[in-house]
């Protein structure tokens, strides 16, 4: 077995955790790779036997940890999330949906790591396009394609239609497009709705909307979306999993499921539900 660790560097925290994991699995005869960011900024003179790992020569590896919060989660499945390699992610930062496991009971998680108690599931995913070649420089996503306005401008008209039909012309500081994966993210901050992960969906929600009678829309993930934005000064920002660009206003989007999935590890015991309900304090 090969394992790939990914790591949030700016955290003491973070380096402490993944030092413990790695003399983990050396005791046990596993190999192990590291992010050449891991690598290089917090493990340069230790671990001078652990490799780097390259992403661009293929590598077979069996898993890839992502240690950090869920943002590390997500540059993790940037990386290796299409050459489907299964993630497990643990929490190093705050709420963490993605990074679910908790780094009290890491060993115990390890185990049934190598023992394989675990579940593999398929994250649906988004990918945006447009009519101009090469203008998308990150165009899957696992969480939302976010239309934001950019800088300091006012707000920006968004104009939505599904599947060839107009939908609406949104007057907003932005509209997120999102997963049910998503759902926990970005989604969840400016009011939208909680779905399972395997609801076959796309929530629409916009941010900061210049109208009290505009709500977040669920629509059947086989939609396909087409946008339009208008803003004051002629460019908009997108923002596909927090990986942002600025782009002008002539330049039209497409947006619809993406064939591509990102697999997450699920240790066996942990489920949506529990981790909502332990993360948002319900009834408490």
């Amino acid at each position: 077995m090969t394992i790939a660790i990914f790591g949030n560097t700016l955290r003491s925290e973070t380096i402490r955790e993944v030092k413990h994991i790695i003399e983990f699995f050396q005791l046990r005869g596993v190999d192990i790779v590291l992010s050449q960011e891991l690598r290089h900024e917090a493990f340069n003179r230790e671990f001078l036997s652990v490799e780097d790992y390259m992403v661009q020569t293929g590598e077979t590896i069996d898993f890839a940890l992502s240690v950090g919060g869920d943002g590390t989660f997500l540059t993790t499945a940037s990386l290796v999330g299409h050459l489907d390699i299964p993630i497990l992610g643990i929490n190093c930062g705050h709420l963490g949906y993605l990074a679910e496991v908790q780094t009290d009971n890491i060993d115990a998680v390890l185990d049934q790591l190598l023992t394989n108690n675990y579940t593999i599931e398929q994250r649906r995913m988004l990918e945006v396009t447009c009519q101009q070649a090469g203008k998308i420089a990150s165009p899957y996503a696992l969480n939302e394609v976010a239309v934001l306005k950019s800088g300091l401008s006012s707000m920006i008209t968004v104009d939505v239609s599904l599947n060839g039909e107009f939908l609406h012309n949104y007057k907003a500081d932005g509209l997120l497009i999102a997963t049910p994966t998503g759902s926990t993210a970005y989604n969840l901050s400016v009011g939208g709705p909680l779905l399972e992960p395997h609801v076959s969906a796309i929530i629409l929600t916009p941010v900061a909307t210049h109208s009290l009678n505009i709500r977040p829309l669920v629509i059947s993930d086989d939609s396909k979306i087409d946008i339009k934005i208008s803003s004051r000064n002629g460019n908009y920002l997108l923002s596909v999993d927090g990986r942002s660009q600025v782009l002008n206003q002539e330049i039209l989007l497409h947006i619809e499921r993406s064939q591509r999935t990102t697999k997450l590890v699920r240790i066996d015991g942990q489920t949506f539900m529990h981790s909502i309900k332990e993360k948002l304090h319900w009834g408490k």
